[in-house]
């Protein structure tokens, strides 16, 4: 069974899970291309994968997504903002709306990625302000956190969504 993984990076979050959900594919057919870089090969089974940009995938992806047709799906992201389920759950959704409906979607993997710099930088400014403090200070100690993800466990459980991703795409 063919395989691609196409993917969106800006920080390099999602493209170190793009290579190890890439590397975690058995045999010999498969494929890995930025999304910039794709051309329009076709697989049996798309990765795609994204930053999440305000709650969805960028789009460059949505558009991606929506040209497929006929495909298995399986899509992962990264984000900022946290590990909640339930966060990830609302990211899903959203970016499984760009899906033509003739494609069968397997499921979807995510986890939480560092951020640029000036994100904590404009955090710590308008922490200055005095205003929503308790907030602006979870927000530094998310970005504080996400500053040590993809981390080896990420990295673990995209390989596993990977190969379970391959085994269900065998039986649909």
């Amino acid at each position: 069974m063919q395989a691609i993984v196409v993917y969106s990076s800006c920080t390099g979050n999602t493209q170190k899970i793009a290579t190890h959900i890439f590397t975690a594919i058995p045999g010999d057919s498969k494929d890995m291309q930025r999304i910039d870089e794709y051309t329009g090969k076709d697989a049996d089974v798309f990765f795609v994968g994204f930053w999440t940009d305000k709650g969805d995938c960028d789009s460059r992806v949505a558009a991606l997504l929506t040209g497929l047709h006929g495909r298995k799906i399986a899509l992962f992201g990264t984000c900022g903002m946290g590990t909640s389920e339930e966060y990830y759950g609302r990211i899903e959704e959203r970016v499984r709306q760009w899906l033509p409906a003739d494609n069968r979607y397997i499921g979807a993997f995510f986890c939480q990625g560092k951020m640029p710099m000036q994100v904590r930088k404009r955090y710590e400014r308008m922490l200055g302000s005095g205003e929503n403090t308790a907030f602006l200070q979870s927000m530094i100690r998310n970005f504080d956190e996400a500053l040590l993800h993809p981390d080896r466990e990420d990295e673990e459980a995209a390989e596993d969504f990977a190969r379970n991703v391959m085994a269900q795409s065998e039986r649909l």
